[in-house]
């Protein structure tokens, strides 16, 4: 039989895309011209209907046509058979991730041996075979929380979208099935953004869909994703402590250090990645150390001999600008080059709301389901109601998602959201406002900011050492903040 290799060749452009860019939405129209308009990005069984006409005279007399393919021949219906077996599989990926997503130990999967055998009877090696089932899980996991956790029809919230799943699967998985599929641990990730912008999210939507693989004997897969993503936030702990959180002690390494203790470097899963929070905020010598282990994938507990192996993915993050870090000196220039194989933005509230007022009740219908546990239309509308009323129009949300999960929090609990309130309790988030009204003589930025510096790093030396002025100075600029 002669292929419709037009056809097949634009469904692989298909099956190997993002499926969060309009490029592959006009490709699947392009695909069935005739079907209803929207109707083939919209419904998920539209497409397979689309396909399995082209492969049935194929599959017919147990694929007998099939197997008589030519190697070229059979590299161009690939694609399809692929498609098929994944869209099959769906319904049960998604309940597995449902019912996997709050457990730590992985769970049975009993219809694993039915997805690998319909790829076999396909003609793919049962190795292999065994490999697509678990790329099948991962693309599905990496849709699931990309398109559940970061919710928003923006233009930045799309092209967010779009960044995080090619950094999880590359432009064009063609290259990522052939090659990177096992060697995405040496790609790290720096995630920019304003405080409260949900980098967080963004990070767990990577850690969470890394490739686990399947244990056909065990019928189950290696690991968990509940337990495969790991976060830390660095500005929580003192330059003393920080070492052993991250790298872990040996027991009388240092006083105090009673038994061992495993870093989060040890603990990651090598199917998952470690979340370095607010990697903006840490000393030189730390920098130095967290370098090593990127370049050489080892590293050593403080007080400890033997080089411990680290397979995870790493991705960062920070809420403050880099560029005048770098040109100070306090940030490496290899460690941040080691850092940014990819670097993505999380866009503030305010310009996703400037962009698609709309993304306010998208925003608020996830919050109160995450808050609440159901999807009650009252409750949403009850909650639009009040934030409508009591946010002044052209409000900033300083403190972006996470201001707006608050205000969430106080229209359920009280019926009102007083914004200046709010900002008054974040001084952090009070004074980027009043930075970006102008509102700040060069005395009282100096003021605030030394405050700010002295709620993190918790003493007036380390303040002095960072602002470049004598400790007694600063000493007066934190307490007059705190005064003022």
């Amino acid at each position: 039989m002669a292929l419709d290799r037009q056809f097949f060749g634009a469904l692989a452009d298909v099956v190997f895309g993002n499926p969060f860019t309009a490029k592959r939405n006009a490709l699947i129209v392009r695909l069935a011209p005739d079907a209803p308009p929207g109707d083939l990005t919209s419904n998920r069984e539209a497409l397979p209907r689309v396909v399995a006409p082209k492969l049935e005279p194929l599959l017919r007399d147990g694929g007998s046509a099939l197997r008589r393919l030519s190697a070229e021949d059979r590299r161009v219906v690939e694609p399809a058979l692929l498609y098929v077996g994944y869209h099959r599989a769906v319904p049960q990926l998604d309940a597995l991730i449902d019912r996997q997503d709050e457990q730590s130990a992985p769970l049975p999967v009993p219809f694993g041996h039915e997805v690998i055998a319909g790829l076999v009877n396909s003609g793919f090696e049962e190795e292999r075979a065994t490999r697509y089932f678990a790329l099948y899980y991962q693309l599905r996991r990496g849709f699931y929380f990309i398109e559940r956790s970061l919710a928003g029809r923006s233009e930045s919230m799309q092209r967010l979208r779009e960044q995080l799943w090619n950094n999880i699967f590359t432009h064009d998985m063609r290259g990522f099935e052939a090659a990177l599929w096992n060697r995405m641990e040496d790609f790290s990730t720096l995630l920019l953004g304003e405080t409260g912008t949900g980098k967080g999210q963004a990070a767990a939507a990577i850690g969470r869909s890394g490739l686990i693989p399947y244990l056909p004997a065990e019928r189950r897969f290696a690991a968990s994703f509940a337990d495969t993503f790991l976060a830390i936030n660095l500005s929580q702990f003192p330059e003393s402590l920080i070492e052993s959180e991250l790298f872990g002690h040996r027991k009388g390494a240092f006083t105090g250090a009673s038994e061992h203790h495993q870093g989060v470097f040890e603990r990651c899963s090598a199917h998952g990645a470690l979340f370095l929070d607010e990697i903006g905020e840490v000393s030189i010598p730390v920098q130095i150390k967290l370098l090593q282990v990127l370049q050489e994938r080892s590293f050593t507990p403080v007080g400890g001999r033997d080089k411990r192996r680290f397979s995870g993915r790493v991705i960062a993050a920070t809420n403050r600008s880099l560029g005048p870090l770098r040109r100070d000196g306090r940030f490496r220039d290899d460690f941040f080059y080691r850092l940014c194989s990819d670097v993505i933005e999380v866009p503030p509230l305010r310009k996703r709301l400037a962009e698609s007022p709309g993304e306010l009740e998208d925003l608020v219908r996830l919050l109160v389901a995450r808050i609440t546990g159901s999807h009650d239309a009252a409750l949403v509308a009850t909650v639009l109601e009040g934030l409508r009323r009591d946010v002044p129009r052209g409000h900033a949300w300083p403190g972006n998602v996470r201001e707006l999960e608050q205000a969430v929090r106080r229209v359920l609990l009280t019926g009102r959201y007083a914004p200046e309130l709010a900002a008054a309790t974040d001084p952090e988030d009070a004074l980027v406002q009043k930075l970006r009204a102008g509102e700040l003589t060069a005395a009282q930025l100096l003021a605030q900011y030394s405050a700010m510096l002295y709620r993190r790093l918790g003493s007036y030396a380390a303040v002095a050492k960072r602002t470049d002025i004598d400790p007694r100075t600063s000493r007066k600029y934190v307490d007059g903040a705190r005064s003022g």
